[in-house]
């Protein structure tokens, strides 16, 4: 079969390799329908993430169809239409007791990270009753790609982590999928105004049009304070994974305020623990459990998220490095998300 191969950092290859096979009991093989590309997955191509090895197949999203099953796996059987969770979780360990999947003691974010993932023809996904959501029929393939990452992360790690709640001012930092994700779940909890933060002014238009009630394209401090008369905001978001829109989230957060930390840092952050100890603020990190699955995919199937919104690009599996491409010129390319079809 074809996968995409990181080969180390700046280094790609839509190549050969085996196809996958059920390697242990728990163990389900996913022929891929349909797949993308993450931002995580340029910082694994820029080194980022040390712990992704050379010679691994990359990808952590998808939907797909089961083509076979190990002996102890009960819920799912060849045929089935199912999406693919980036978390991996068996469901058994301490931690997934806890409904903290991200730190299963035998999974957590392996896909295209410490196993081969599914920017590839076919995927090998361990504990796949756990791993693996059967999709409504009334759900698009498309829409349920968006339910693999972007938009549980959105709502467990912005969201939920940041408490957004009814009447809040809330600002996101970053206008691009994961903080489009952020935006439309956050909306789930009627806070009175939504901020978002970028210098690209594509990407604004599409938040004003998903639901953002105000935009920012340069100095985000200074509006911010000058909107909340000097108070700053309930909830600050961090959605790109860089120092400098980290120190935006520590200078616009209010006292008793909360920064969620959405984005995937590649190096240090400076924290101003000395200015902010005494504003009683919450800091909130995390890497998304993707519990919130069911109950947003029963949301998606309702017609309560447009998730298609998010996709501005479409291209077939085996063009998928020209897709990284366009997706790496995010900016020029007007890209968002988007979408990889198996022929």
């Amino acid at each position: 079969m074809k996968a995409l191969v990181f080969h180390g950092p700046n280094a790609r290859q839509w190549e050969d390799k085996p196809q996958p096979v059920v390697e242990k009991p728990t163990d389900a093989v996913v022929r891929m329908t349909h797949t993308t590309i993450c931002g995580t997955d340029l910082h694994i191509l820029k080194g980022d993430v040390p712990t992704c090895e050379p010679g691994r197949t990359l990808g952590h999203e998808g939907v797909g169809i089961v083509e076979s099953v190990g002996d102890g796996v009960s819920t799912l059987q060849p045929g089935d239409r199912v999406l693919i969770s980036c978390i991996t979780s068996c469901g058994r360990c301490d931690y997934c007791k806890q409904g903290m999947y991200s730190q299963c003691r035998d999974g957590g974010w392996i896909l295209g990270h410490r196993i081969d993932g599914t920017q590839a023809e076919a995927v090998r996904i361990p504990h796949a009753d756990n791993s693996l959501y059967k999709l409504p029929e009334g759900l698009e393939d498309e829409a349920a790609v968006m339910l693999s990452d972007i938009l549980p992360t959105g709502h467990e790690i912005g969201a939920l982590n940041g408490e957004v709640n009814l009447g809040d001012t809330v600002a996101i930092v970053g206008s691009g999928p994961i903080g489009l994700a952020a935006l439309l779940t956050a909306r789930f909890y009627s806070p009175a105004r939504l901020i978002m933060i970028d210098p690209d002014e594509n990407r604004l238009a599409t938040a004003k049009a998903l639901g953002a009630t105000h935009t920012i394209s340069a100095d985000p401090v200074d509006r911010i304070m000058e909107m909340t008369d000097g108070e700053g905001v309930d909830c600050a978001m961090e959605a790109v994974g860089i120092p400098e829109t980290f120190d935006t989230c520590q200078s616009i957060v209010k006292a008793g305020g909360h920064i969620a930390n959405i984005g995937v840092h590649g190096t240090s952050v400076e924290f101003h623990l000395e200015n902010l100890w005494i504003k009683n603020v919450t800091v909130r990190t995390g890497l998304v459990n993707t519990n919130t699955i069911p109950v947003l995919m029963r949301t998606l199937e309702a017609g309560g998220v447009d998730a298609k919104s998010l996709i501005t690009h479409h291209f077939p599996l085996d063009d998928i490095e020209k897709a990284y491409d366009v997706f790496g010129d995010a900016a020029n390319e007007k890209a968002i998300k988007m979408i990889l079809t198996a022929a």
